[in-house]
């Protein structure tokens, strides 16, 4: 059950505070195929299974920007909002892609909110550090560092 946080005081009262970890998500095939037709990125070692069996990851593996964009979606599964007008994706201070994931492979998110500060426009600005897990391996598949602005 996601965390609930109710306007920019709920907000401001999460600094520090661990989000805890998404259930997991299977990385399909088809789901790394629909990003490499939106994306126009369709490299063998995504999109071509037969091939990239015999390449360095021993099967396909999923785009770093699919992973990283699914970070979206399962900050929803950690984190609920309201009381606010707007939120905007501010942009990113870090990001780094430790470790590849497999198709077929599972992921799962892990979120603490790092810092929430007042900003301009009746606002706060949030950076939340996020942990994209792969099941069965040690090394994260993605690491990030997210900034949120949230609005009245």
């Amino acid at each position: 059950m996601p965390l609930h946080a109710d306007g920019l005081d709920g907000l401001l009262s999460l600094s520090g505070r661990d989000l805890g970890r998404t259930d997991w998500l299977e990385i399909t095939q088809e789901r790394v195929n629909t990003f490499a037709d939106a994306t126009d990125d369709h490299q063998w070692i995504h999109t071509d299974p037969q091939r990239a069996g015999a390449g360095p990851f021993g099967g396909p593996i999923a785009h770093g920007y699919l992973t990283l964009s699914l970070v979206i979606p399962l900050f929803g599964d950690l984190l609920r909002i309201s009381g606010i007008s707007m939120s905007v994706n501010y942009g990113l201070e870090k990001v780094r892609f430790p470790s590849p994931v497999p198709v077929g492979a599972k992921i799962r998110l892990h979120g603490a909110v790092d810092s929430v500060e007042r900003v301009k426009g009746n606002g706060v600005q949030m950076l939340v550090a996020f942990t994209v897990e792969v099941e069965g391996n040690d090394k994260p598949a993605c690491v990030a560092q997210a900034v949120y602005r949230h609005y009245a």
